[in-house]
């Protein structure tokens, strides 16, 4: 039986990791991971036509994918909100394991070309996250969620990488920091909108905010709808 698309990125990732520390995400890595695993080059370059770079990308999304199926198999029901939202950033990142090669994309996705995708990414774990975790916001929320996760996750991450400490624990330490802060934020949030006069003020830049809509459907390749107010 053939292997699918899937499995042959799945298996090149996998044999990639070890290539990755000395040559970085690159088509020597991929070409190595062909070697290795015994794929065709040819086959490789036609699901991962970027070479380095797709592998690089499909290497974040098995653990995103990876990370799914973490969630779906642990009991979080005893956990307050801000609790299970830790634990899921904390698990991303314990999913990686291998620092080099993060590093290695770290330093990949933060060359200007690439910085876009790099960001869509982040955006792209932390929309795992609140997905998964049951986010049912439909308006302008939906955006500063992730948006907010996003900068949390992706300054974690690179404190981890400078992280020399036993099991990580400054890391951790800083991650729940994190946390708070955007839970202080949150509550800040939540202050304004219960305060009569503040909501009158602000209700300019509400109205604007309000016409931005959540995504419909996962195959947009637009990051969310515009309401026309006439529409209303």
């Amino acid at each position: 039986m053939e292997n699918t698309a899937q499995e042959i990125k799945n298996r090149l990732v996998d044999a990639a990791i070890i290539h990755v520390a000395f040559d970085g995400w690159t088509d020597d890595a991929l070409h190595a991971a062909c070697q290795d695993c015994g794929i065709d080059p040819n086959i490789a370059r036609l699901h991962l036509p970027r070479g380095g770079l797709d592998l690089a990308v499909w290497s974040h999304k098995m653990g995103d994918d990876a990370l799914r199926l973490a969630i779906s198999e642990t009991d979080l029901s005893g956990y307050k909100f801000r609790e299970k939202i830790t634990w899921c950033v904390r698990k991303r990142i314990e999913i990686a394991q291998d620092k080099e090669s993060v590093r290695r994309a770290t330093s990949l996705f933060a060359l200007p070309q690439y910085a876009a995708l790099g960001a869509s990414l982040i955006w792209g774990t932390c929309n795992v996250i609140w997905s998964v975790l049951g986010d049912t916001s439909e308006d302008y929320n939906w955006y500063t969620k992730r948006a907010t996760l996003s900068a949390v996750y992706g300054s974690t991450v690179l404190y981890w990488l400078g992280d020399e400490g036993v099991d990580d624990q400054d890391t951790w330490d800083y991650l729940d920091r994190r946390i708070a802060d955007v839970m202080q934020f949150e509550k800040l949030k939540a202050q304004v909108r219960s305060n009569p006069s503040l909501s009158r003020l602000l209700s300019g830049p509400k109205w604007v905010l309000d016409r931005f809509k959540a995504p419909q459907t996962k195959n947009m390749n637009r990051p969310g709808v515009w309401a026309n107010p006439k529409d209303k």
